[in-house]
C-alpha cells in the first residue's frame, strides 16, 4: 500500500514538473512507466493551477479589471512555462507550411523558429484570453476559473485515448503504450462529472458542446493530415481548449 501511495504521488509531482514551472524537485529516475502514470494526474496538476489563478484573481479584485486579467493571464503563462502555446505556434506553422506533405509536417514541428503565421494565432489566442479574463472580472466569477485548467487538461486524455500517437521516441510515444487505458477513462469521467456538479447552466453545457465539435474538427484534420497527433498537437488542443471554455463561462457564466 505505501509503495503504491508512493508511486501515485511520483506520477504526480511528474505531471507538476512537466506541466507547470513550481519550484518541485524530485530524485526519482524516469521511466515509461511513470511517465505513462503521471498522464492520470494532468487534470489535478490543471486543477491546482486553477486553484491558484483563483486564488489570484480574488488577490486582484480591487484593481481595475483590465490590469487585473493582465497579471492573472501574465501569471498563467508563467506558470505553465508557455509549453502548450509553443505547441500551437509549431502546429500552425506545420499546418500551413507543410502543404498536405506529412513529413514536412512533422519536421517544421521540429523546427524551434515560429513564422509570421504561428506569432499572429498566438497573439490572436491571448487577445481573445484577455477578452474573456476582463469578462469573468466583471462579473466577479473568479470561482469559475478553478476547473478551466482541469478540464482542458482532462481533454488531453481524451486525445489519447482516440487518436494515436506519430514521432516516436517521444514522451508521448512512452505515455501512449504504456498509460492505463480503463482508468484514464475513470479519470475523465470524474472531471466531467466534477464540472458538471459544479459550473452553471447553461454555461457548462455550451463548453461541453463546444469542447466535443472542435475536439471532432481537430482529430479529424490530425487523421487526414497526420494520421495520428504529436506533442505539439497535444499542446494545441489544450491552449485552443481554455480558450473555448473561457469563451462559454464569460459568456454563458451566469445567464
Amino acid at each position: 500500500m505505501k509503495a503504491f501511495c508512493l508511486s501515485h504521488l511520483n506520477a504526480l509531482l511528474l505531471a507538476l514538473q512537466f506541466l507547470t514551472r513550481l519550484p518541485i524537485s524530485s530524485s526519482q529516475t524516469f521511466s515509461e512507466q511513470k511517465q505513462a502514470l503521471s498522464l492520470l494526474y494532468y487534470p489535478l496538476a490543471g486543477l491546482i493551477i486553477g486553484a491558484l489563478l483563483w486564488f489570484l484573481a480574488i488577490a486582484l479584485s480591487g484593481l481595475n479589471v483590465f490590469l487585473a486579467a493582465s497579471v492573472v493571464l501574465v501569471f498563467w503563462v508563467m506558470i505553465t512555462g508557455a509549453l502548450h502555446l509553443d505547441g500551437l505556434a509549431d502546429l500552425v506553422d506545420a499546418w500551413i507550411g507543410s502543404h498536405d506533405n506529412k513529413q514536412r509536417m512533422l519536421d517544421i514541428m521540429k523546427d524551434p523558429a515560429a513564422g509570421p503565421v504561428a506569432v499572429v494565432s498566438l497573439v490572436l489566442l491571448l487577445m481573445v484570453k484577455w477578452s474573456a479574463l476582463v469578462v469573468i472580472f466583471q462579473q466577479q466569477a473568479f470561482a469559475l476559473l478553478i476547473f478551466v485548467p482541469m478540464l482542458a487538461r482532462a481533454g488531453l486524455l481524451l486525445l489519447f485515448l482516440t487518436t494515436p500517437y506519430v514521432r516516436q521516441g517521444g514522451l508521448g510515444d512512452a505515455i501512449s503504450r504504456q498509460f492505463n487505458r480503463s482508468a484514464a477513462i475513470a479519470v475523465l469521467i470524474s472531471c466531467w462529472v466534477l464540472v458538471l456538479l459544479c459550473w452553471p447552466y447553461p454555461a457548462v453545457l455550451f463548453a461541453f458542446a463546444g469542447s466535443a465539435l472542435i475536439f471532432w474538427l481537430l482529430r479529424r484534420g490530425l487523421m487526414t493530415r497526420l494520421g495520428g497527433f504529436t506533442g505539439d498537437c497535444a499542446g494545441a488542443w489544450l491552449e485552443v481548449h481554455e480558450l473555448l471554455i473561457l469563451i462559454c463561462l464569460a459568456i454563458w457564466g451566469y445567464q
